[in-house]
């Protein structure tokens, strides 16, 4: 075999192509497809992955491919006519004025037409975050596709488990259409249920271990729409009783719905819900965001800048720090919310200060610095941005940490201090230490409460608050690299048969009554109440690659992919252990699939990971300003907050 040319995938963008005949280039991809159906090696990927069904079927002009999804670079000797141009096309959307563009919610939503499918050839702005396929001459055996003098090798890379290979077909049969269009994924997907209740719902929060899934495959498409639908959908008119949701909140899911116009005309709309009819009626603080984190990894991936540069877009991410930057009459710098407004979205005495908010807050303002186009409108929200980001690290790496040293030193503690130099400021009482703890913490590792309020610490270890820490680096990375020594410690506890437990450990007896309501699904290690969730899987995998422990990562992959197709993928599993299927738990769970296959593809390919976490910010530490003095406020960030990094 002479010469060939192998074309491996290795980016993230779009881009156009320049072609001397579109003809002969109809005549690559046939044979290329030819080919490698022959080759029983060859791992099939989708037509979306490689861009080539975009490019076969748009319409070719003089300059470029108007519908192509990603930027192909093919230069070979083989290819002699063929040539790539990286063509930078400013986004139409800026031209336009907020008010065409920015439509507010409605039943009757139109789809984005204009807004979505007008931007698709924009490069972004990193070399290196480019989409494409690089062309290296080597001899080598495999699928050859003959063309004039030169042959295409297309490597395939790892062999994808029966287990993935299942988990991408049911990913791929849970994605929703709108008006011809992916826009997201079912909640579940279980043909054998018959009461589906909301999960045949887009969720935002479930949807986006599916759209890292989607983007680290390279199909991008589904995410840009579902981000762009979603916040379309942003305020709207339906109200719980007679008040609104805030200015700027995300709903909680939304649902596809066909509705009847004239004789034998239909349409579909999206119809939101933004806690009116979920169960407690609580509108959800974690959906915002979580869609601003989104937005930031569709970025990273696809190096797609220009969409989260679009004033739509913009204003979109002003609306939700508005409403979670307003003033009231909270003195913390967490963020105050009420109970079930997250992942636990059920009565689980976690209103109040939750760690979960408090990390993707966290997460969610350290985004927006980043995407925050910078003007006169946008400064004084930066700035706002920057004292927060600063003032909240304090808080919780201060005041939610607690090791076998920090217990210690709250067992000892004097109450009924009153003065801006008290060491217990929030009045907490030794007794609230509860025994399970005493005997539970290991010697080495510690992690972040649940919750503080006056008087009262929670000191159940919330599993995803925790590792939403580490990813966004809220702990110090001493603290960081101690919750993973602690879950490593505690590993029967926290991971067990299945990974990984919502919370540790369960409401009983008396406790369970009074907190929960005595709520039947919130049973004792079921569901919310100590259950384990494999859908945590990848927010642990991406803390541990972070971390550099990823043989933790790959210890409770391996855990899952055992268990979880012989099971049906299940929402939950029960039990102190996760030895059992959730009493109520749903059967393809979307989240349970995608979280699963991103977990492999991130494990795979660490280095795409660290588009998905943060390193410390050193320059927040200058800027914290607490009340730490007689004399009231000041600059603490060389006596307290820096000191936090060293602990």
């Amino acid at each position: 075999m002479g010469p060939c040319s192998r074309i491996l995938f290795h980016g993230k963008n779009m881009g156009c192509f320049n072609f001397i005949s579109s003809a002969k280039f109809d005549h690559v991809v046939s044979k290329i497809s030819s080919n490698l159906g022959k080759n029983r090696n060859f791992s099939r990927y989708p037509d979306g992955v490689l861009g080539f069904s975009q490019i076969k079927n748009s319409k070719i002009g003089p300059n470029c491919v108007q519908e192509s999804r990603i930027l192909v670079d093919l230069i070979s000797r083989g290819l002699g006519s063929f040539r790539c141009n990286s063509t930078s096309v400013e986004t139409r959307v800026n031209e336009n004025s907020f008010e065409r563009i920015y439509v507010q919610g409605g039943l009757n939503v139109k789809p984005l037409v204009d807004v979505i499918d007008k931007d698709e050839n924009v490069v972004g702005r990193d070399e290196e975050d480019r989409v494409g396929f690089e062309v290296e001459e080597k001899n080598d055996d495999g699928v050859s596709v003959n063309f004039d003098e030169g042959e295409v090798v297309v490597s395939s890379g790892r062999v994808e488990s029966e287990a993935e290979k299942e988990a991408w077909k049911l990913l791929r049969e849970a994605v929703v259409s709108y008006c011809g269009s992916p826009v997201g994924t079912l909640a579940a997907n279980d043909p054998g249920e018959k009461l589906p209740l909301n999960y045949d719902q887009v969720f935002i929060r479930d949807f986006v271990p599916s759209a890292l899934a989607f983007l680290l495959k390279g199909e991008g498409e589904i995410v840009r729409n579902f981000l762009l639908h979603t916040l379309q959908l942003q305020s709207w008119e339906k109200t719980v009783d007679c008040y609104s949701p805030g200015q700027g909140l995300m709903p909680a899911s939304f649902k596809v719905r066909t509705v009847p116009l004239d004789e034998n005309k239909y349409e579909e709309v999206l119809d939101p819900d933004f806690g009116e009819s979920a169960i407690g009626r609580v509108a959800p603080v974690d959906s915002g965001l979580w869609w601003i984190i989104l937005l930031r990894a569709y970025g990273k991936i696809t190096g797609d800048y220009a969409l989260q540069e679009r004033v739509d877009v913009q204003t979109g991410i002003k609306l939700i720090l508005n409403l979670c930057l307003s003033d009231g009459f909270d003195m913390f710098p967490s963020l105050l919310v009420t109970d079930g407004s997250c992942m636990i979205d059920r009565r689980m005495g976690i209103h109040g200060h939750p760690l979960e908010i408090q990390s993707l807050f966290y997460s969610a303002l350290r985004c927006s610095r980043e995407m925050l186009t910078l003007d006169d409108g946008s400064k004084n929200l930066v700035r706002a941005i920057n004292n927060r980001l600063s003032a909240l690290s304090f808080h919780i790496r201060e005041y939610y940490w607690v090791d076998i040293k920090k217990i210690n030193e709250i067992y000892r503690y004097k109450t009924e201090e009153y003065s801006t130099t008290a060491t217990n400021k929030f009045n907490i009482y030794p007794e609230q230490i509860p025994n399970w703890l005493m005997d539970w913490i290991p010697e080495e590792g510690g992690y972040l409460i649940g919750n503080l309020q006056p008087a009262h610490m929670d000191f159940r270890f919330f599993t995803l608050g925790n590792l939403w820490s580490i990813v966004s680096s809220l702990g110090t990375p001493k603290q960081n690299n101690s919750i993973l020594n602690m879950i490593d410690a505690k590993w029967d506890d926290l991971v067990g048969n299945m990974p990984m437990k919502i919370c540790y450990p369960a409401l009983e007896f008396e406790e369970w009554r009074i907190i929960t309501g005595s709520d039947p699904k919130n049973t004792p290690w079921s569901y919310h109440n100590g259950g384990s969730w494999p859908t945590l899987l990848w927010q642990f995998t991406l803390a541990c690659i972070k971390m550099g422990r990823t043989e933790l990562a790959w210890k409770a992959v391996d855990l899952a992919e055992k268990k979880l197709p012989a099971d049906h993928w299940p929402e939950y599993y029960d039990t102190r252990n996760g030895k059992f299927i959730g009493k109520q738990s749903r059967l393809y769970q979307t989240w349970t699939i995608a979280g699963f296959l991103t977990s492999k593809m991130l494990l795979e390919n660490p280095e795409r990971a660290s588009l998905l976490f943060w390193d410390e910010d050193y320059d927040l530490l200058d800027i914290c300003v607490c009340g730490l003095s007689n004399s009231g406020r000041k600059r603490c960030s060389r006596f307290a907050a820096r000191s936090q990094i060293l602990v």
